[in-house]
């Protein structure tokens, strides 16, 4: 019996990518989606909520020769970002028989990050011989200025970094990180190094602490749940001596959550794994694992659904994930899990191919999708 297709009802937005991730993100179109209806892509985020990125390259100097560009371009993920305003939040993948850097890992932990300014748009310089470095700020309509030294170069030179960052947009990070533990049912943690930057990473303090106590913490505390400060030294510590933790940038989601927390961008924590490319551009054999790109693909169709009220099209995206999980618990897997598994014993006939695997992933879904869907 044929197997009837999911129909997506509304838009996304795909959003293309770069060297090996170009390749293996049409495989899994190819091979993983065909499950799926046709659906349409669109290129207005704002207008549909739901994106879903393939990696791209951030140029560097060699990129940029490589390419023969015009100027060395900002990150594409830090600009989508910017743009958003937006808090990136990463999240392990979870497979039974891929050991844990820490062994007393055994549960996900998922990190926050604020994703506007900061970095992002920081301004940076190399400074070329004697002078005082300032920090400037003229205020909108008035006349009077605030002028601060920041340091006076007296030698050859340096480097200098300047920053910002916005009360709304750092309103918006703590209430999508108070709303994303919340929804978990986990405890929430702001690190900063507020010891060292006593204002700017002191208004970021400031600002969560507002937030949970004026809106948050009754909540919390029927849930059970909690939320601290800890400064960055703290929180390392802490971390490795609890019982949620990291793995490989392979086995991890990366969701972008707008500030409305209807808008998202779903993505590959990695990037276009550039050294596999050079393999696959001479005709060699690779082995790179697809699992984060057929994750953004999941996270990004399940929210798709959530907004659309569409159980099937949920139901297919928990079937896909766990498609994912079962081949690589089964044995099923790529060089890169391999390894963590085998070490240096690892044999070739203890790993499959990039595409190998997507076929495997596909095969394991097939069998999930022809269960009786739950409803």
């Amino acid at each position: 019996m044929a197997f009837e297709k999911i129909k997506v009802a509304n838009p996304i937005v795909e959003m293309d990518g770069d060297e090996m991730t170009r390749v293996f993100w049409k495989s899994i179109k190819d091979k993983v989606l065909c499950f799926l209806g046709s659906f349409q892509y669109a290129d207005v985020l704002s207008r549909y909520n739901v994106a879903i990125k393939c990696a791209t390259i951030t140029p560097d100097e060699a990129r940029v020769k490589e390419f023969n560009l015009k100027q060395m371009w900002k990150s594409p993920n830090g600009t989508i970002r910017n743009i958003l305003n937006g808090t990136v939040f990463r999240e392990p993948i979870i497979c039974k028989n891929v050991p844990r850097l820490i062994p007393g890992w055994t549960k996900p932990i998922c990190i926050g990050r604020h994703a506007f300014g900061d970095q992002y748009r920081a301004t940076d310089a190399v400074i070329q011989g004697p002078g005082k470095l300032k920090l400037v700020f003229v205020p909108e309509g008035k006349n009077e200025k605030t002028e601060l030294e920041v340091y006076n170069f007296t030698g050859a030179g340096g480097v200098a970094l300047s920053m910002y960052n916005t009360d709304e947009s750092i309103y918006a990070f703590a209430e999508a990180s108070m709303t994303t533990a919340y929804q978990k049912k986990w405890p929430l943690y702001l690190s900063t190094k507020n010891t060292i930057l006593k204002k700017y990473d002191g208004r970021f303090k400031d600002i969560f602490q507002d937030v949970y106590e004026t809106k948050w913490k009754s909540k919390y505390e029927a849930a059970g749940i909690w939320y601290e400060h800890r400064l960055i030294d703290d929180m390392v510590a802490y971390a490795l001596k609890s019982d949620g933790g990291f793995g490989s940038l392979g086995l991890m989601t990366s969701v972008l959550v707008c500030p409305d927390g209807k808008t998202i961008e779903a993505e590959a924590a990695h990037g276009t794994v550039t050294r596999h490319y050079r393999v696959h551009q001479k005709g060699g054999e690779t082995s790179t694992n697809s699992i984060a790109s057929i994750f953004a693909w999941s996270r990004g169709l399940a929210h798709r659904a959530k907004l659309d009220n569409d159980a099937r099209l949920l139901d297919f995206t928990e079937k896909l994930e766990a498609a994912c999980i079962g081949a690589v618990e089964s044995g099923k897997m790529t060089k890169d899990l391999a390894l963590i598994i085998h070490g240096s014993k690892l044999t070739r006939a203890q790993y499959l191919n990039t595409e190998e695997f997507i076929d495997a992933v596909a095969d394991e879904l097939r069998a999930r999708l022809s269960c009786k869907t739950k409803l």
